[in-house]
């Protein structure tokens, strides 16, 4: 059985990443990063999957296409 996807926040993506708050904005505004997604009203998080996608191969990620993404 599958373990379901996390939604991590900000924090954590930039600490795995080791990128600066506003390349991750740049390169999401590029569609070179995965785009955030909203879980609040206020709040919004990155599927874990897609930010370890991105860190396994940054050069060629793209977009999956979910629809519940940020824009």
């Amino acid at each position: 059985m599958r373990e379901p996807d996390r939604i991590i926040r900000l924090k954590t993506v930039l600490a795995r990443t080791g990128l600066s708050r506003s390349t991750i904005y740049r390169k999401i505004a590029e569609g070179t990063f995965p785009p955030q997604i909203k879980i609040s009203s206020n709040g919004t998080g990155w599927h874990e999957s897609e930010i370890n996608g991105w860190i396994a191969d940054p050069i060629s990620w793209r977009p999956s296409g979910n629809s519940d993404e940020v824009r």
